[in-house]
């Protein structure tokens, strides 16, 4: 497949987004760029939401994680999360939506603002900050080496020239509507991102000559693939792992303001529901697919003696740009790229959305909508500059390094909410912002002693141990509180 074909492919690609964006951005205003001014339809949301939610570290990196999970096989231990993430997904449903759209928000963090205090929605919405800057740029780091390594290497392209032309056509079609253009483009790249592992999974079985459920299994098992549930005291455990996957759930997408703004774009609370629970259907299927397409392709491999990379997730654009049929390469370079700017265009969206409702309190102040866009430049720019930042660190499984990080940004954020919800107790709202850092602060120290401690390498549950320390401690000060008010009335 000749570089000036992608090229080609590329540029029509994104004609389509653009001609989307200029569809969907005719008499737009900030409540288009916000939240769609509440018009999505459901099913809309539903299935596009599919590619913002899986992305291109998806895309990818689940697919090596078959054959490498923290340094070991991982057969399809993934699977596990998966369940965890269906009774995650009823929680959002059935609990964080009413609550959003009984408050009437347009950050979710709004409801830390009413629950506890001006600190809290600060606090709430760094932490979010901080953590989508450092996913989105992990998306776009990956399609970013994809391209420059298999593509603009014909040209001798250096790598910070393909990362600016990435997110420099992400900037182009999500600037002026925001939200309301992302429901439709989102919608047209879940298409192609799905399009192209099933017809992949196809390719394969057909050249394997695998005809049946059984005939899969029997290949699975001939390379050492056979097992999904792990009872051992590894990060593989079934509790540890199903636990994850719950709480990764909640706080990836429901205490997510990317994810959120999509949901509050419905028309009303009923169909935001609904979404939820399509979505969580929906998902549980498509991970499941990209765990057995992992699997076939190692299957491949081995049929081919095709040598493994030594980074997991180069397997698959290996095997596609390389080895496959050029329809198939031609599939892959579309998903790539679907699944990458599924999730990246509304994360950009979403901060910029929370940084001038959060931080700069457009809600009390009024709207500006020069500079919101001098703002969704500014964090373009942001994410240019952290990809560029992860060239020089990154050597291990994008995904989990991606669920790690999570773990400690996330984790105060659901300690946050999970006690909001619980209890009517109110801590100081000061001291939120400490709590959180230092919560922050012991995750990372379990993280990197916990083999040392615990004996084995804290994994996914690692956001569990995170959010626990924030509720205890919110708890413990709400108690100090109350006990230095009721001393103070004494006196």
């Amino acid at each position: 497949m000749s570089p000036e074909l992608i090229i080609s492919l590329i540029l029509a690609y994104f004609g389509v987004l653009i001609g989307i964006s200029w569809f969907t951005s005719r008499n737009s205003d900030s409540q288009s760029f916000y939240l769609g001014n509440r018009q999505a339809p459901w099913w809309l949301v539903s299935f596009g939401m599919i590619g913002a939610t899986l992305s291109g570290i998806t895309f990818i990196s689940i697919p090596g994680t078959i054959g490498n999970l923290d340094h070991i096989n991982g057969q399809f231990s993934y699977i596990q999360v998966i369940f965890g993430y269906v009774l995650g997904y009823a929680v959002i449903a059935f609990v964080l939506i009413p609550l959003y759209y009984r408050l009437n928000l347009t950050s979710i963090y709004g409801y830390l603002e009413q629950r506890f205090g001006y600190y809290a929605r600060k606090t709430g919405a760094s932490f979010f900050l901080s953590s989508r800057i450092i996913g989105a740029s992990f998306r776009l780091y990956m399609v970013a080496i994809v391209m420059n390594e298999f593509i603009f290497s014909a040209w001798n392209i250096p790598f910070w020239v393909t990362v600016a032309i990435t997110i420099l056509f992400i900037w182009i079609y999500t600037f002026k509507s925001g939200i309301k253009t992302i429901i439709y483009t989102d919608t047209f790249q879940t298409a192609f991102m799905l399009a192209s592992v099933i017809l992949t999974v196809i390719y394969i079985l057909k050249t394997l000559d695998l005809h049946s459920v059984s005939d899969i299994k029997t290949a699975l098992n001939d390379i050492g693939i056979k097992q999904t549930f792990f009872w051992d005291n590894s990060g593989r455990n079934f509790y540890k792992q199903f636990l994850s996957g719950f709480f990764l759930a909640i706080v990836m997408t429901g205490l997510d303001q990317d994810m959120m703004q999509k949901n509050l774009a419905c028309r009303n609370v009923r169909e935001a529901k609904i979404n939820i629970m399509s979505l969580s259907g929906a998902m549980f299927f498509v991970n499941i697919l990209f765990v057995i397409f992992g699997g076939l392709l190692y299957v491949y491999a081995h049929s081919r003696q095709i040598d493994i990379p030594a980074n997991r997730d180069l397997l698959f654009p290996t095997l596609a740009l390389k080895h496959f049929s050029l329809a198939i390469g031609i599939m892959f370079i579309l998903g790539l790229i679907a699944a990458a700017y599924s999730s990246a265009d509304s994360a950009l969206t979403a901060l910029t959305t929370s940084f001038v409702i959060d931080i700069l309190d457009f809600e009390k102040k009024g709207d500006n909508p020069r500079l919101r866009r001098w703002v969704h430049l500014g964090f373009s720019v942001v994410l240019f500059l952290v990809i560029l930042f992860f060239r020089q660190i990154q050597n291990d499984s994008v995904i989990t390094q991606l669920f790690l990080i999570s773990g400690l940004t996330y984790g105060p954020l659901l300690g946050l909410f999970l006690f909001g919800i619980i209890f009517k107790r109110t801590p100081a709202d000061i001291t939120i912002p400490v709590i959180c850092v230092f919560s922050a602060l012991v995750s990372l120290f379990l993280m990197l002693a916990g083999e040392y401690l615990f004996g084995n390498k804290i994994g996914f549950e690692l956001l569990i141990y995170n959010a626990m320390i924030t509720f205890a401690s919110l708890l413990l000060v709400s108690f100090m509180k109350d006990r230095s008010q009721i001393q103070t009335t004494d006196n």
